[in-house]
């Protein structure tokens, strides 16, 4: 008797394939942003001023995603702005070698280049993947993008860490230039394997039928109520720059008997504490993707009620495990934000208008994460308490928006 086959969906050959394309950017600009902040300071950059391109590097990149969300909605060229978007994510990471002494303002304008190549992708990008996800379960599929995703968020920081003790002549500028140099390699193979998915999949859209009738968008209650969840969330959920902060800050000197902890939370390993962040981030995904997918909503609250307590744990911690639950909690938010997040807006907006659907939930969680981390960042250094009370309320105050949206969006 001849034994059946599974062969894998065309579907989830689509999905794995282009994971392996976010693996490999995530490896090249993820491994670039741990030590960006640093580079630019060694090009003559002040910390004001990294902190502004900063805020509105996020800024340009989030609330221009409406904006192309829209055109690709009104176009359906899909794969143009996917393409071109990685292009200009890609290619400006490397090109930061290039730069010279003092050349902390062409730094800076490849850092807004690179954000507004990810603008221009992202909506197309995630409307490609939702197509497929409908034939193997949004969750599932978010999940698994989120979990090739963050592998390679993992490896960047490690591959960098790797590039600066390998390379130990020169100063450090030349040092940080010569890991921008090496991030030109995965970010090569990033858009080799983009040509190739293109090339094996032009037409990712056939994936989910089309509806009997065009349905215009249009903000419905349970959209509405999402995105005051999604924006409550992401107004409490404070950026990875604080927590490094903080930890440089108030860790480096703690238990000096204990050689092993200085270590752990030196300098040079704060690349890996982020790498560490990023791996429970990529578990995390694939797990809450698949409760998605079987309880729906009811993994958005889960997710936000386990990740909730990192500010406390972090900033009002004392011991080294205490710091490193926190971080692992906060982890566990990013995973659920980059996969179930988003796997909702595919349940919640129509296939015609789904890019629109995916710009508006961006420029909605970047702009209300800017706020929060603007408001957050200035209580650190005047009142911590009221800092971490109010970064656990906001994202406390979006499960009943969570729930009010399944609710009003029955489902699972």
């Amino acid at each position: 008797m001849k034994r059946k086959t599974q062969s894998i969906s065309p579907a989830l050959s689509f999905i794995l394939l282009f994971g392996l394309v976010s693996l490999f950017s995530d490896l090249t600009h993820e491994g670039a942003s741990s030590i960006r902040g640093a580079y630019l300071g060694l090009l003559g950059a002040s910390a004001g001023t990294i902190g502004f391109v900063s805020g509105l590097g996020e800024m340009l990149g989030y609330s221009l995603r409406y904006v192309f969300g829209r055109i690709t909605d009104k176009t359906h060229y899909y794969w143009p702005m996917v393409i071109l978007g990685y292009v200009l994510d890609i290619l400006a990471v490397p090109a930061l070698a290039l730069v010279g002494d003092h050349g902390w303002m062409a730094a800076c304008l490849l850092l807004l280049v690179q954000r507004t190549g990810k603008a221009i992708k992202k909506p197309a990008k995630d409307t490609l993947l939702s197509f497929a996800a409908t034939q193997e379960g949004v969750g599932k599929s978010f999940g698994l993008q989120e979990l090739l995703d963050q592998i390679g968020a993992f490896l960047g920081p490690v591959l960098l860490y790797l590039a600066l003790l390998s390379k130990t002549d020169g100063s450090d500028l030349e040092r940080y230039a010569y890991c921008f140099a090496i991030l030109a390699i995965p970010g090569l193979i990033t858009l080799l394997l983009l040509i190739l998915t293109k090339s094996k999949f032009p037409h990712p859209e056939h994936f989910e039928p089309d509806p009997k009738s065009y349905t215009a968008f249009k903000l419905k209650k349970e959209f509405l109520f999402y995105i005051g969840g999604i924006s409550l969330f992401a107004f409490g959920f404070l950026d990875y720059s604080l927590i490094i902060l903080h930890i440089s800050r108030n860790f480096s000197s703690l238990a000096p008997g204990l050689s092993t902890t200085r270590d752990l939370l030196s300098t040079g390993n704060l690349p890996l504490l982020y790498a560490g962040a990023m791996l429970v981030d990529a578990i995390a995904a694939m797990i809450f993707g698949l409760i998605y997918d079987r309880y729906g909503v009811k993994a958005l609250v889960l997710s936000t009620l386990l990740s909730c307590p990192f500010a406390l744990c972090i900033f009002a911690a004392k011991s080294v495990p205490v710091l490193l639950l926190g971080i692992g909690l906060w982890g566990i938010g990013m995973g659920a934000q980059e996969s179930i997040l988003k796997a909702a807006v595919s349940s919640l907006v129509p296939k015609h208008s789904r890019a629109t659907g995916y710009g508006i939930f961006e420029f909605s969680f970047g702009v209300f994460w800017f706020l929060g981390s603007w408001l957050l960042g200035t209580l650190y250094d005047v009142n911590l308490s009221l800092m971490i009370i109010i970064s656990i309320l906001a994202q406390c105050l979006a499960i009943p928006c969570y729930l009010l949206a399944g609710r009003a969006h029955p489902g699972k």
